[in-house]
């Protein structure tokens, strides 16, 4: 049969796209974006001027192999820099590690509520995914372990969780790798990982030193505040960043990325700053947020999931509610939780007038 326009392989039109969080209120109304877990601070002043820098060689080629970046991460993180790889967010890094890794006839597995990135990149090759249970909206190891057959090339799992703001222990993240056959893939995301205040998270990257079969993924779209130069970076074992560095493009970070990226990371006490910036404010917004006697789920990330007792329909009157006084969150039904909301922890003024709204929307 001819056909008379290019058609996208098998099960790409099956996708759904990803949406990202809403970013405009109504018109005249002074917005607060709280729907995409960024950091209300911004990024380091020191990475800013490093970026405007950057500029001057806005001719030249960006260095491919962003050895500058990786340097600089391995010298913060005393990791070996030879086994580090960044890509353009750690989004692009989850799909290489896909494209690399599975295809049709493979599977992908992943928490049930696991961060969507994984489930889209998944699809574009043709794997299967499978979703496993969670309990009380944390990973649950042994529905994971439960769930791995002899198809299975990947295990996703973010740790923290988006959009829950749960966590599973070092032991547990040890027991899972454990568990897995050494030729299936754990990919431990820590898009978040600068953010527990727990003596028992891990963010994996010991687990990347001892085994064959352990991705770290992170990146510089949180606390850094760079989400707009799409940087990320992982920690591989030798073997699978050979891979990753021949399936990569050859200039997938731009010279400004990886100068800001750089001055970033350098900058420890901003970053320090932040973070207990985070965890000031997030103890209060959930503090606040449950003596309206609402469900605040337990977060150790830069935002709080919020269950109301009515379920979607409630959830959703909220969301108008809050975005008519400018607030913005994210309804994560496309997630399976339609009975909640997921609001970023902002500025003071912010978690205070979202505190105040949440407290006029409960008033009978």
């Amino acid at each position: 049969m001819t056909q008379d326009k290019p058609i996208p392989k098998p099960g790409i039109m099956n996708i759904a796209p990803y949406v990202g969080g809403k970013s405009k209120g109504a018109e005249g109304v002074r917005v607060v974006k709280l729907s995409s877990n960024e950091t209300p601070l911004g990024p380091s002043p020191k990475a800013k001027a490093a970026y405007i820098k950057a500029a001057e060689t806005l001719y030249r080629y960006p260095d491919g192999s962003a050895a500058r970046l990786r340097e600089a991460i391995a010298e913060m993180t005393q990791l070996p820099a030879g086994q580090i790889v960044c890509g353009a967010g750690s989004d692009e890094l989850i799909g290489m590690l896909v494209h690399a890794y599975a295809g049709p006839g493979d599977e992908v597995l992943i928490s049930e509520h696991g961060f969507l990135m994984y489930e889209i990149y998944a699809q574009a090759v043709g794997a299967e995914v499978v979703k496993a249970k969670e309990q009380n909206l944390r990973s649950d190891v042994d529905a994971l372990l439960a769930a791995v057959t002899e198809r299975t090339k990947i295990v996703f799992i973010a740790n923290p969780n988006n959009p829950t703001g749960s966590y599973i222990n070092s032991g547990e993240l040890a027991r899972l790798q454990a568990g897995l056959p050494p030729h299936v893939m754990l990919a431990i995301d820590g898009a978040y990982a600068e953010y527990p205040n727990v003596p028992d998270y891990s963010d994996g990257s010991e687990l990347v030193a001892a085994h064959d079969n352990v991705v770290m993924l992170r990146t510089f779209s949180k606390i850094y505040g760079l989400s707009a130069l799409r940087i990320g970076w992982c920690y591989a074992p030798p073997a699978i960043a050979d891979a990753l560095n021949r399936v990569r493009g050859p200039f997938n970070l731009s010279t400004p990325a990886i100068e800001a990226g750089v001055a970033a990371i350098e900058d420890v006490a901003y970053t320090a700053a932040a973070r207990a910036f985070n965890l000031r404010e997030l103890a209060k917004l959930e503090s606040a947020i449950r003596a309206l006697g609402l469900t605040v789920h337990p977060s150790v990330a830069n935002f709080v999931l919020v269950e109301f007792p009515g379920g979607p329909a409630s959830t959703k009157a909220a969301a108008s509610f809050l975005m008519e006084r400018g607030l913005i969150v994210r309804e994560v039904g496309n997630y399976g939780l339609p009975q909640c909301l997921r609001i970023t922890v902002g500025l003071e003024e912010d978690n205070q007038a979202v505190i105040e709204a949440l407290a006029a929307f409960q008033a009978p």
